[in-house]
């Protein structure tokens, strides 16, 4: 119920956040679709950043994407260095789940993942997704540099406007300047197609995001 998840809904401070630790998180040798390493060098890709509920079916729906080289889940927005799950669990650290897409600009836009962002979940409903209520399953876009932050915000008043029409409440979807990405641990990376049958969580809104004209 959402009142017994009401400080797990709470953005903590960064005094009373938790205090993390420096050691970086393991990292799996390969991604388990691309057969390439996790962490890169990608040549030639740009990275895009989103939160929108939990990462499992989230990453899935990236790598399936034409024009994404690479996928990660992580966490970030929050104030804890190098979180465990647990800790971005207990709503102590301010992170969001998120998944780092790479992606060759030549193939897809940034503009076309943000559209795709907005239409694999519900950004209208805060600190949850569905039946996952907290920090971490916000929905977020952390854009990497002005020009994506600026088609970011674009599609949101578009897509925000045609929400409207349909019935919806306002976006909640905070358009930050991407901090740093956290990656979580190696039984999260490309769960689903461990798991392919596994908990996804995805729900959209059923309005299909505009591109921006």
């Amino acid at each position: 119920m959402w009142f017994m998840d009401s400080k797990k809904s709470r953005m903590p401070s960064r005094e009373s956040a938790l205090p993390g630790r420096d050691e970086r998180m393991p990292l799996p040798a390969k991604h388990r679709v691309f057969q390439t390493p996790l962490d890169g060098p990608f040549p030639g890709a740009s990275f895009a950043l989103f939160g929108l509920g939990c990462f499992w079916g989230a990453e899935r729906k990236f790598w399936q994407t034409p024009g994404v080289v690479s996928t990660a889940v992580g966490y970030a927005g929050g104030f804890t260095p190098n979180p465990t799950y647990e800790e971005v669990c207990s709503g102590s650290t301010g992170h969001n789940e998120v998944v780092r897409v790479a992606f060759d600009p030549a193939k897809i836009a940034y503009a076309d993942l943000v559209r795709l962002f907005f239409d694999l979940h519900d950004p209208t409903q805060g600190m949850r997704q569905g039946n996952d209520v907290g920090t971490q399953y916000r929905s977020g876009i952390y854009p990497y540099d002005p020009a994506q932050k600026l088609a970011a915000v674009r599609m949101k008043d578009a897509f925000e406007a045609k929400l409207a029409a349909a019935g919806f409440a306002s976006i909640t979807t905070e358009i930050v300047d991407s901090p740093e990405f956290f990656f979580a641990e190696p039984y999260h990376q490309q769960y689903l197609e461990r798991n392919p049958d596994g908990y996804c969580g995805l729900k959209g809104t059923g309005v299909v995001c505009p591109l921006p004209t």
